[in-house]
């Protein structure tokens, strides 16, 4: 079990921007991930190494984990890590 402070994490590649950027919107991370160049996703319990990815959609809803991954397109690789 998590701990109840710790925000889930999707994070999405894509060579748009240089700096890591976090985005607290659902539908802006959807829109994202939409794009041409977004190349893959990366989804993480926890809240280590945040700045090395370049969009962060940071979920602190328990409920809304799993929503990300429904919505995503099906051309984008997806990967867990723990």
């Amino acid at each position: 079990p998590r701990h109840p402070r710790i925000p889930s994490l999707c994070t999405l590649s894509a060579s748009l921007v240089a700096m890591p950027h976090k985005i607290e919107e659902f539908k802006n991370f959807l829109l994202m991930a939409r794009l041409k160049d977004a190349k893959s996703v990366k989804i993480r319990k926890n809240v280590d190494n945040v700045n090395r990815y370049l969009y962060t959609l940071v979920i602190t809803d328990k409920e809304k984990e799993e929503k990300p991954k429904q919505s995503l397109p099906p051309g984008l690789a997806v990967k867990e890590l723990k």
